[in-house]
């Protein structure tokens, strides 16, 4: 985990923004003397004692009903804002610890015009602040998790020489990218149960924090209005080496603890 600040992290994705659009300066080199010596400067903070300070929680996702077919919050509830704390837990695998709040929307005062923000952050869990725009789409279990009889088909189905066949695990199945509901990709690991630890009732996906939007330039499921140049890291945030940080909810009560599975 790399420790920096979110003022730092902000200037870093400018310097580098800045550096992607302009020609080379001289030299053939991609940044500046004054880009790298700032950059080098930033990267030499010492961060670690701040890790014990209180760190306030990060805005990752705001939901509402009227945008989100899928929404599954508590029946006076129209918005599910999605916060985590910013720096790796050991008893999350590694990865950020998520918190779930269901709101009632009319009942939101106002605005702070200064949010806190945390004294220091992972570099890879600020997200860039983006629109959302839902797209629907039906997603198909993991296969591993499927009836026998029916994984034997798609076994027999997807072995084929074929290459420009699509696949049912990589295809066909289930969507990369950020999303709410559906299943998960349990593709790092065997597929493990995900039981609530207050009541241990099987749990529900409820959203999915993706390493990007997309896999590739040529995956199926990347969408055909983007520019083919486009990167599908849209939001800036890395789980682990290009994972996926899949949340889920208790079915049983929305007030019991959300569990996480990094894959």
């Amino acid at each position: 985990m790399n420790l920096t600040t979110p003022a730092a992290l902000r200037r870093r994705r400018e310097i580098l923004a800045t550096a992607e659009a302009r020609d080379p300066v001289p030299g053939g080199d991609f940044l500046t003397v004054k880009e790298r010596a700032e950059l080098d400067a930033a990267d030499a903070l010492e961060l670690d004692g701040l890790i014990e300070d209180p760190i306030p929680l990060v805005p990752v996702a705001q939901l509402y009903r009227r945008d989100i077919p899928d929404y599954a919050g508590p029946d006076d509830t129209d918005l599910l804002q999605v916060l985590w704390c910013p720096v790796d837990h050991s008893d999350r695998h590694y990865s950020p610890r998520v918190f779930l709040y269901w709101r009632d929307s009319s009942t939101v005062g106002p605005l702070l015009e200064a949010p806190p923000e945390p004294p220091v952050i992972s570099d890879m869990y600020l997200p860039i602040p983006c629109l959302v725009h839902p797209e629907q789409v039906h997603e198909y279990q993991y296969a591993d998790l499927l009836p026998v009889d029916l994984r034997d088909r798609l076994d027999e189905w997807d072995d084929d020489e074929d290459e420009s066949r699509p696949r049912y695990q990589s295809d066909l199945s289930l969507a990369p990218g950020w999303k709410v509901g559906g299943f998960a990709n349990w593709s790092l690991t065997d597929p493990y149960p995900m039981d609530c630890v207050a009541c241990g009732t099987a749990m529900t996906l409820i959203c999915t924090v993706d390493s990007g939007d997309w896999n590739g330039m040529h995956c199926s499921w990347r969408p055909s209005e983007e520019d083919p140049t486009a990167s599908p890291d849209i939001v800036g945030v890395q789980i682990g080496r290009g994972y996926s940080l899949y949340t889920f909810h208790c079915s049983v009560s929305f007030d019991h603890p959300p569990l996480t599975a990094m894959q």
